[in-house]
């Protein structure tokens, strides 16, 4: 079967590259629009605009005194109190004038008044008579420059700049930046629709009871949570059976979606139909294996659609290896991209962190390994170290991980104490 399947196995760079360019290709297939809060973990199809400059007014950020900063250059001094003005004061209640040798009262996000351009905090003053109801003086003890505690207005965003662009991811942020704008609603991109067809006879659904040699089929709802975290709309197809012609039958259904991801099947062995299955539809495949662990014998391709389809473009499919760990590692690094692109997302490149290594790795060169991993302390005190785990069928153990340290495929020997590269789960 090797010499007819024209294997294609590139480096992990290669690989990634490969799909991003191949994502940068594909558009969204629709929009709709959604009230503010169903918008969550959706993007942004349309730009959001600053209703009114930000902030409205000069505001302040501290709790303190609005000063003239002239007026307190040589501290100690002692200043008469004018007034008070709160958060969400009335444009009446904040124009009381800061005159020299005058001070206001002042909480955090109320307007400064006309006069003052400073604020001083409230922990760098003392009143002269704590006794007197109002009080009648407070006593500068800092000094401070102009613009001290304050934002200008329209600092934030001038009204009609752009606060939001399309492409965005609406997180909790996002949603709250829209909602201060008075967004009740925000058009967005349509879920883009991924079939997840998981392949094989040792597979069972997870409410039947496995026999001996089966397993529960876990794959599918790794991927489906996968899909939803990425904004996707993932379709479950039912488990194929080692049989070419439903294989065949179930991909052309699984065609249907945005997206098709089979998991299982895919490698070189006996019982491996899927990709002549795949072949018989017209595919090509743009690479049939990544210098990667775990995940290797992973596949990417597009099958030409009809010319009678709403849309004439590919459809694009990834043949996952059915190993459970390959499945979580390859979708976060391959398949991402090219849904992100179907939900509208803006291309992000894959970043990397360090973190300290707390115990040696020794591993065989060759590959690109992503390995689970422990991140554990806090602030500048953090390290990282491998969990243990059986390859990459051990779910358990990849549960118990939070991250992959990413071990370049030139490392054979990684020392306790030298910072390594580690992508979060």
């Amino acid at each position: 079967m090797n010499s007819e399947r024209q294997l294609r196995i590139l480096p992990f760079e290669d690989a990634l590259r490969l799909v991003q360019n191949h994502a940068a290709l594909l558009r969204p297939r629709g929009k709709e629009l959604v009230p503010l809060l169903e918008a969550r973990n959706r993007i942004l199809a349309e730009p959001v605009t600053a209703d009114r400059d930000y902030p409205p007014f000069h505001r302040s950020t501290r709790d303190g005194y609005a000063v003239r900063s002239s007026d307190v250059t040589n501290v100690p001094v002692s200043l008469q109190i004018a007034g008070e003005i709160q958060a969400g004061a009335s444009a009446e209640q904040a124009a009381i004038p800061v005159i020299t040798g005058h001070a206001v009262s002042i909480m955090t996000g109320a307007p400064v008044p006309p006069g003052a351009n400073a604020v001083v905090m409230i922990e760098n003053t003392s009143l002269d008579n704590k006794k007197e109801d109002p009080p009648q003086r407070v006593n500068i003890n800092s000094p401070v420059v102009s613009g001290a505690s304050i934002v200008a207005a329209g600092s934030e965003a001038k009204r009609g700049a752009r606060l939001l662009a399309p492409g965005t991811k609406l997180d909790y942020a996002s949603i709250a930046l829209a909602a201060s704008a008075g967004r009740l609603h925000l058009l967005v991109y349509s879920r883009p629709r991924v079939a997840v067809l998981a392949t094989g006879d040792e597979l069972v659904d997870i409410d039947v009871a496995p026999g001996p040699n089966q397993v529960r089929n876990s794959n599918t709802y790794s991927l489906a949570t996968q899909i939803l975290d990425a904004g996707g709309e993932p379709i479950l197809l039912p488990i194929a059976p080692d049989d070419p012609a439903r294989i065949k039958e179930l991909i052309r259904e699984g065609l249907d979606a945005d997206l098709l991801l089979l998991s299982g099947g895919v490698s070189a062995g006996k019982y491996d139909f899927v990709e002549p299955a795949l072949a018989e539809l017209g595919a090509e495949f743009l690479f049939t294996g990544v210098q990667i662990q775990p995940g290797r014998p992973l596949v990417f391709g597009r099958i030409p659609t009809h010319a009678d389809e709403q849309s004439s473009s590919p459809k694009y499919f990834f043949g996952i290896p059915g190993n459970p760990v390959s499945t979580m590692v390859t979708f976060k690094l391959f398949v991402r991209p090219i849904l992100d692109a179907l939900a509208g997302a803006q291309s992000h490149k894959l970043i990397f962190l360090n973190a300290k290594l707390k115990s040696e790795i020794k591993t065989k060169t060759g590959l690109t390994r992503f390995l689970p991993a422990m991140l554990s302390g806090e602030f500048e005190n953090a390290l990282v170290e491998l969990v243990r785990w059986q390859g990459s069928g051990d779910i358990a153990a990849t549960a118990l991980a939070n991250c992959y340290i990413v071990i370049p495929p030139d490392r054979d020997l990684i020392p306790a104490g030298e910072l390594v590269p580690i992508m979060m789960r």
